[in-house]
């Protein structure tokens, strides 16, 4: 598409204030990750630093700004909308694309408390503060992190006009900072020679654990790609240029003043606090630490917002694909994409709440940091290889592709998982957490799919229509609507015809069925109607991208209008009093919803994961909610779900004495 490759001013400056600011504040502790609890040294310095400088190159460079951003679907990115691109192809794909989600949440809570912590922590470079002590910081912290997700309900709209201006002042105070303190030692431009790092790594005793530390400068990639339908890949790739010289300049400006102010200080705990050493506010002269900070902060909420926004997208993205429960969608503001979800904004507040109160400085917060986002850039690794393949890429780059950055990201995986004791769990159990739900909700529909039975409609059509025409049934609606999952426009579950027509019959002038087609295309939005009997039996398909929220109320009003419009239905009601006043019949819609029979034989892991599903289908908002159906047009039918029938039953008959005689 055009538009993803048009560059613009306004383009560039919205990818400034969106997609950077993970990676933009990244300056903020990578390099005080590096240095703790470590002696500061050329060998120390330029070996890291060639390290930073060379994984920005290669992984986010290489790999996402000219390679992952060619996959986009209908110029939408992210770990879901490479996923629909390439599910079709290999059905277990749908394995990574489910650990790189739930990755990527995991990642959402992470990130605000550790870039906004890291930015608070600047205030003890001065004297009057060198004091604060760690709870005083958790309390600056804790109130921002309510304050931010208590305004995510009012939308981003308005104050996302400033991220672009704000992230352009960040970026620009990065550079100015580095090129000032390049001068401090200009040997460490030999950095840019890959020679250090790699001597460094199989040299220094601690080279290939402190891969853990260099990863931090790259966490922000993964959302070049997720933001790609917001700003274009034109827009991010020259952007890119700017940020990351930036970025490197920075770097080597604190690289530069470690080694002139540190070299041969061992910075453990009790140094660094009693000196207050941080390696990016070492940077700024005394008078510009406030500024400074108020600067780093507002960046650092920057950053958060765009991974909270980028968790609601993500978590909606998976409910259309049927990866997730189904929640209460707001929309604050009108502008495309913007949405809110005040059950993961809950979750998200509680997470970070957590790992503020847990970890209290960002020096230990780095330990559950990282791990994350390296999961997710494998996962990414796998399906992009995938669309490779469908895109007919000569195998030897296929190959290559895949043994290249799987070494390098498995590397920085086992490197990380070092940290693991120290916190990285953390991490791994909140992505582990959200890959089980992931994981429940989509094995549990291909368990319930054994169940659905599809009849061919055609053999019923003499019924309703006799039902239809039955004046001694009573009326149940004018028009009786249907939810159907059935693919084929020919067929309809079972349990349908059975409500319509067993027990108590349900007749109805016109019989409506709805079926909701999900597409791999963004944001499709278009209907289908199959006159089945004309002003009789009527099929609506709505086929809907899988970031289009299925607000069937509003849409279905909008198919009976053009169809009446074209003269293809008759929607007067037919009762004689109100026919003659040409008054409009009455809709009814009709929800079925399943609950869990006893009657069934399930092994002991599907029966368990039967038991979580109803649960979380408990906790999520309804089927008619999720449909955006009003409800009191809509009524809700439950029928059991039997899904593997009790075989044998052992049941015998005993006669009485008096029976026997």
């Amino acid at each position: 598409m055009k538009h993803i490759n048009k560059v613009t001013a306004a383009g560039l400056l919205i990818a400034l204030g969106i997609i950077y600011g993970d990676i933009g504040t990244s300056p903020l502790y990578v390099f005080n990750s590096i240095i703790k609890d470590r002696v500061v040294s050329k060998e120390l310095i330029w070996g890291t630093l060639s390290l930073i400088i060379w994984t920005i190159t290669i992984q986010t460079t290489i790999k996402y700004v000219m390679l992952v951003l060619r996959a986009d679907n209908k110029g939408e990115g992210g770990i879901f909308s490479l996923f629909a691109l390439v599910r079709r192809r290999r059905k277990w794909l749908v394995i990574p694309a489910m650990i790189g989600g739930a990755a990527l949440l995991a990642d959402g809570i992470i990130t605000p408390p550790i870039s906004i912590t890291s930015a608070i922590e600047g205030l003890k470079e001065l004297p009057r503060f060198h004091d604060l002590g760690k709870d005083t910081v958790v309390y600056i912290v804790l109130v921002i992190v309510f304050l931010f997700f208590f305004t995510q309900q009012f939308g981003t709209s308005n104050i996302g006009k400033m991220f672009g201006p704000v992230m352009s002042i960040w970026f620009g105070m990065l550079a100015v900072l580095g090129v000032i303190h390049l001068s401090d030692d200009f040997s460490i431009l030999q950095a840019f020679n890959p020679i250090y790092g790699i001597k460094f790594l199989f040299t220094y005793s601690e080279g290939f654990w402190l891969l853990g530390a260099v990863f931090l400068c790259t966490t922000g990639a993964e959302a070049l790609y997720s933001d790609l339908g917001h700003c274009g890949r034109g827009n991010i790739r020259i952007s890119w240029i700017f940020v990351k010289t930036c970025l490197l300049l920075n770097y080597l400006g604190q690289g530069a003043s470690l080694l002139k102010h540190h070299t041969g200080t061992l910075m453990d705990e009790v140094t660094r606090e009693t000196a207050g050493i941080n390696a990016f506010y070492d940077l700024m002269p005394q008078w510009f630490i406030v500024p400074g900070v108020i600067i780093a902060t507002t960046a650092a909420i920057i950053a958060s917002q765009a991974m909270v926004t980028g968790s609601f997208t993500l978590i909606n993205e998976a409910m259309r694909l049927n990866l997730w429960p189904k929640m209460k969608i707001k929309y604050p503001s009108e502008a495309r994409g913007q949405i809110f979800i005040p059950g993961i904004n809950l979750l998200l507040f509680i997470g970070c709440t957590g790992v503020v109160l847990y970890f209290k400085e960002s020096a230990r917060m780095e330990a559950a940091y990282g791990l994350a986002i390296i999961t997710t850039m494998l996962m990414t690794t796998i399906l992009f290889a995938n669309y490779m393949v469908l895109h007919r890429v000569r195998p030897v780059l296929i190959y290559f592709f895949l043994a290249f950055w799987t070494v390098g990201e498995i590397s920085f995986l086992v490197a990380l998982m070092d940290k693991f004791v120290h916190g990285g769990y953390i991490t791994l159990m909140i992505g582990f957490l959200m890959f089980t739900v992931m994981y429940v909700w989509y094995r549990a529909r291909k368990i319930k799919n054994r169940y659905v039975e599809f009849v061919r409609v055609e053999e019923y059509i003499p019924k309703l229509e006799e039902l239809s025409n039955d004046l001694t049934v009573s009326k149940y609606a004018t028009h009786l609507v249907y939810l159907t999952s059935a693919n084929n426009p020919k067929e309809i579950e079972h349990k349908i015809i059975y409500s319509i027509l067993s027990g108590k019959p349900k007749r109805a002038d016109i019989y409506w069925f709805i079926h909701v087609d999900t597409l791999d295309d963004p944001y499709t939005a278009e209907y289908v109607v199959d006159h089945i009997i004309p002003n009789d039996i009527i099929r609506v398909e709505f086929r809907l991208g899988f970031r289009v929220q299925p607000r069937l109320n509003l849409m279905f009003k909008k198919v009976v209008e053009d169809l009446v419009a074209n003269r293809e239905v008759n929607i007067v009601s037919r009762y004689e009093s109100q026919q003659k006043n040409n008054i409009r019949g009455d809709f009814q819609f009709i929800v079925m919803e399943k609950f869990m029979s006893q009657d069934n034989e399930l092994p002991f892991f599907e029966n368990f994961i039967m038991k979580i599903y109803f649960w979380l289908k408990e906790l999520s908002i309804s089927e008619e909610r999720s449909f955006g159906l009003e409800q009191s047009n809509v009524s809700v039918e439950k029928f059991p779900l039997v899904v593997a029938p009790v075989s044998k039953l052992r049941l015998n008959r005993v006669w009485d004495s008096e029976d026997e005689e």
